[in-house]
């Protein structure tokens, strides 16, 4: 990876600089609405710091970290150079980096207090906007870098097999060109000219289903990452073989085209869009457990396989025999435990009939946060781990405290989560700055917000680890070891050939675009028809 070396830790190391302020943020949050703090005086504080830690970390730094690890990626096992590509990659670089810093200082300064979601009708500073469509506009350069990197090992390489960890980085990075036009579309066309004054009614209906483009299919962005290694790095870290190539294409493509057409099951209690639309998202929704359950089949026969090789015996057996202090190992397994916790909790969620009991309350909030901030984001962690060795030509510092690390990070999430979803069925909404725990329907709640504070507190120290072992591997001495380059696992079935489908990603892609069509083309039409027109009259004035 000599070619973007410092490309690539360039991209990291912002990305977990960004989520380390962001975390900050997030434990003050934490003790704000915890009984253990006396009620801010300004309350618009708390809601600038829950802007500030849910930009960062939904857009900020899992773009980064997906953009420095693609970049990783298509070098390393495409074994070809950026070349000429890489001043690109510099300038989206150098792009997303300004909207960050324009963005924050317009959300510091108290002029961007609208929540990560934009949350229409309110309305931001225009600098916050401009902000985030420049990191966008910086992510969409890295979407167009993977796509030709792509194409150009295909032309150079005529009939042979796409590397699956490419093959995953190029279906995430399609995924993500497509669905963030939605929130782009909001930001350009709908908020952005509000907040300049240029449009005086904001339409927060429309907002809200063209973000919703935008709001689901981003949590696949963010996991996708995660899923390139737990297919083709976890493995080899097990010391074992990927159970089946095809099968992690597979599962690749229908991410790509499942992760669309499921994001209006966030306003089932918007009245704006019908009924059955609102139960044709559920469907779909439904229909994203399919690649999950392959993958967690696949990764676990793939451990399976290690285990056994390395002596494992009986039912059970081969589940000790694995390398649990390897970092990667460690993380892998941690990552499918919070999967289940947030994919149990997710499917409550995309219920049309259970919704309702969780709508906006802590329960979500615990979802999102086991699913990103546990499975995703401990895999980030694990990455990290495996490609400072090659990004610095430094051993790691020390794998047991990475493993630490990790481990912390696992029981701290779990804290935080675990009373958010029984505090959500007890009714506590999120995004509130401050509770009157003395009221006897809320006392209740306080010793299990205490306890998810604690939680906090325990990821904080993870973060503070990951850093120390991140800095003192770059800044130590460099060893004569030669570090081995990045290996990626080999699998059972890598003699036979795959499918023409399942080598490229046009005929996924056209059936995202197609299904995206077919969810989204009628509600977002109404807006611009005479009913459309006439439906928003009669809300104007009441219904009457």
């Amino acid at each position: 990876m000599h070619d973007s070396r410092r490309l690539v830790l360039a991209h990291l190391w912002v990305a977990f600089g960004a989520m380390a302020i962001a975390a900050v943020l997030g434990v003050w949050q934490m003790y704000q609405r915890s009984p253990l703090a006396a009620w801010l005086s300004n309350p618009e504080l708390y809601y600038r710091a829950v802007t500030a830690h849910g930009t960062v970390l939904a857009y900020v730094f899992p773009t980064l970290f997906a953009m420095g690890f693609g970049y990783a990626v298509a070098t390393s096992s495409l074994d070809q150079p950026l070349g000429s590509l890489r001043r690109w990659a510099w300038t989206g670089f150098a792009l997303l980096l300004l909207g960050a810093v324009v963005a924050a200082i317009t959300i510091a300064t108290g002029h961007a207090s609208v929540l990560y979601t934009f949350y229409p009708p309110m309305t931001a500073h225009p600098a916050y906007y401009v902000g985030v469509v420049l990191v966008v506009v910086g992510s969409w350069v890295w979407c167009a870098l993977m796509v030709i990197a792509f194409a150009r090992f295909k032309r150079a390489h005529p009939g042979e097999k796409v590397p699956l960890a490419m093959y995953g980085t190029v279906a995430n990075a399609l995924l993500w060109a497509w669905t963030s036009i939605g929130a782009a579309a909001e930001v350009l066309l709908i908020v952005l000219p509000a907040s300049l004054g240029l449009n005086p009614v904001l339409d927060a209906g429309l907002s809200r289903v063209l973000f919703s483009w935008t709001l689901h299919a981003i949590v696949y962005f963010w996991l996708l990452p995660a899923y390139v290694a737990f297919y083709t790095l976890l493995p080899a870290a097990a010391g074992g073989r990927l159970y089946s190539d095809r099968m992690g294409r597979l599962v690749f493509a229908l991410f790509l085209v499942f992760s669309m057409p499921i994001g209006i099951h966030h306003l089932f209690a918007d009245p704006q869009v019908g009924s059955g639309f609102k139960f044709l998202h559920a469907i779909f929704t439904g229909m994203v457990v399919i690649p999950t359950l392959l993958t967690v089949f696949t990764i676990t026969a793939s451990l399976e396989i290690a285990g056994r090789l390395r002596g494992g015996g009986g039912l059970f057996g081969w589940i000790v025999a694995l390398p649990w202090r390897r970092p990667m190992m460690l993380a892998g397994g941690l990552a499918f435990v919070m999967l289940a916790f947030g994919g149990a909790g997710g499917l409550i969620n995309m219920s049309y009939a259970l919704n309702s009991s969780v709508h906006n309350t802590q329960w979500v909030t615990a979802h999102f946060h086991l699913i990103f901030g546990g499975s995703a984001v401990i895999m980030y962690f694990a990455v990290a781990y495996e490609l400072w060795p090659r990004l610095t030509g430094r051993p790691l510092l020390s794998p047991r405290l990475a493993w630490w690390q990790l481990m912390l990070w696992f029981v701290g999430m779990m804290v935080l989560s675990m009373p958010w979803h029984v505090t959500g069925i007890m009714g506590q909404p999120r995004r509130m700055a401050y509770f009157d725990y003395g009221h006897p329907a809320l006392a209740q709640m306080a010793p299990l917000v205490i306890v998810s504070f604690i939680g906090a507190l325990i990821l904080l120290v993870s973060v503070a680890l990951l850093l120390i072992v991140l800095w003192r591997t770059h800044r130590q001495p460099r060893s004569e070891l030669v570090v081995p380059p990045l290996g990626y696992a080999l699998a059972v079935d890598r003699d036979r050939p795959v499918p023409r489908a399942l080598n490229g990603l046009g005929v996924w892609a056209t059936m995202m675009v197609l299904l995206t069509v077919v969810n989204y083309a009628y509600p977002i039409a109404l807006y611009f028809t005479a009913q459309g027109s006439e439906v928003r009259a009669q809300r104007a004035d009441g219904g009457n």
